[in-house]
């Protein structure tokens, strides 16, 4: 039996973001075209709704120790301390693809600097 792929787009992003803002990292990520959920950290899922309703899509609510561990291209020093993951946006893309995912590309980040998001491709 197989499983549908799973694309999921993560993000990250300051409190105050706009759609945007979401919506150009996205875009900068590689697009909305094939992806099947957003994610983020659950502090920040209402921060993404608007984007989830104007895509059709569900968001993910990820708990931060969810991205613990898990390595990711991008490194801040800020966001390991915090989180334990080197970007916010790659690490809620792999956590929530699922064991095995794998990211299309690096993040990407917004014109305005607000919002990263980066896209990964797993079974769920």
């Amino acid at each position: 039996m197989e499983c549908d792929p799973m694309i999921v787009a993560g993000f990250g992003f300051r409190t105050g973001a706009t759609l945007a803002a979401l919506q150009d990292a996205l875009s900068r990520a590689g697009g909305p075209i094939g992806v099947t959920h957003l994610a983020t950290l659950k502090a920040k899922v209402g921060g993404l709704a608007a984007l989830g309703q104007v895509l059709g899509l569900p968001v993910i609510a990820l708990e931060p120790e969810s991205l613990r561990g898990i390595a990711t291209p991008t490194r801040s020093d800020r966001v390991v301390a915090m989180f334990g993951t080197g970007s916010v946006a790659e690490g809620a893309a792999l956590a929530a693809a699922g064991p095995g995912a794998r990211l299309r590309a690096p993040r990407a980040v917004s014109a305005d600097g607000t919002a990263t998001a980066a896209i990964a491709e797993g079974l769920g």
